[in-house]
């Protein structure tokens, strides 16, 4: 039995907590938020023992994983301490503000001999990784070009606490999904363009508060992978879901694949020229099963193996996205230089 604790008990601790409670060689121990009222609502919500704090956390000799569901600016102070701890740590996206920061996570890792991951885990869902074998399979030929959509509404008509998100941005938020499957299947990035505006300067909270992006809430990326390909991305914090402009498109030579939903499990998955609806792999989960990726990273530790949503393939996630913001400020292309192992499809995938 794998035991685990939960840092950071806001807006998607709840999803978390009810998946992982789902796998019979997962057990969640306790959590800990630096609100300490957030903390014990939370507690008490859900029947989980709560720590006063993350030292008493990582005192508990039965914590065997830390889950770091904290806000970007706490992504790192939380993970170093954890890893310093000796825990394996399975961190919410990105995994670090600046690439810096996201190669000093990795390194500390490695140093110490301990396990570190990184969400996005949405690829290890039966929709992207129906789409990732029909490219190995060579069903529409050599991609060459992807769009990808990542309308996500104004998160402010539903998130209770927007003004984290505003703060990083959509590309930040959300594009990471993408992003993240895209290189998963297509491999790493090398150059990237991008252009970013703020569409709605004025916003309001659910509680009739006011505040402004910080970040742009549209972004533009144009990337040219390593594999030949080249991705157009658009984020906003703008659009709703659902529009004629949405999933992910990949064209090859001989067709399309299109995947509706970049986020869903069950999502439609079509191929072909024209693309029609192709059965997905397995028995698709309706929606986001919120701990595979965890169960994933435990279950790779326990095989001795290494797990698939691994931190150098979310620290190259950072070099775009810095390279991206540095981009929509100058105005010119960015070279990307890093890479990352290249993730295994799930077995059943195979």
């Amino acid at each position: 039995m794998t035991k685990l604790a939960i840092v950071g008990t806001g807006n998607i601790a709840a999803g978390y907590l009810t998946d992982l409670r789902t796998y019979p060689g997962l057990e969640v121990v306790g959590g800990h938020d630096a609100d300490p009222a957030a903390a014990a609502a939370f507690g008490a919500a859900h029947g989980l023992p709560i720590y006063g704090s993350l030292d008493e956390l990582l005192a508990d000799d039965r914590v065997d994983v830390v889950v770091n569901l904290t806000p970007l600016f706490a992504h790192v102070p939380v993970t170093t301490a954890a890893l310093r701890a000796g825990r394996h740590v399975f961190s919410e996206k990105p995994l670090a503000p600046t690439p810096e920061e996201a190669r000093g996570l990795v390194e500390l890792a490695a140093s110490l001999g301990l396990r570190l991951g990184c969400a996005p885990f949405t690829y290890l869902g039966e929709a992207i990784q129906t789409a990732w074998k029909l490219i190995r399979d060579d069903a529409v030929g050599p991609i060459k070009l992807v769009y990808a959509e990542v309308n996500h509404d104004r998160i402010e008509s539903w998130h209770p606490a927007p003004q984290g998100p505003y703060r990083a941005g959509p590309l930040f938020d959300v594009g990471v999904y993408s992003l993240t499957a895209l290189t998963a299947m297509l491999g790493p990035a090398r150059r990237v363009w991008a252009y970013g505006t703020i569409l709605k300067p004025d916003r309001v909270t659910l509680s009739g508060e006011m505040f402004s992006p910080q970040a742009p809430d549209f972004s533009l990326v144009v990337l040219e992978l390593a594999s030949g390909a080249t991705v157009r991305l658009t984020a906003n914090f703008y659009v709703g879901a659902g529009t004629r402009q949405s999933g992910i498109e990949l064209h090859g030579e001989r067709g399309s694949i299109h995947i509706a939903d970049w986020t869903n499990f069950d999502s439609e998955i079509r191929a072909g020229l024209p693309p029609e609806p192709v059965p997905l792999l397995g028995e698709p989960y309706r929606g986001i099963p919120w701990g595979r990726g965890i169960a994933e990273f435990t279950g790779a530790i326990a095989d001795g193996r290494p797990h698939r949503c691994s931190a150098e393939h979310a620290a190259h996630i950072v070099d775009i996205l810095a390279a991206a913001a540095h981009s929509q400020q100058s105005g010119t292309p960015v070279e990307v230089t890093s890479s990352f192992p290249a993730p295994l499809p799930m077995p059943w995938a195979s």
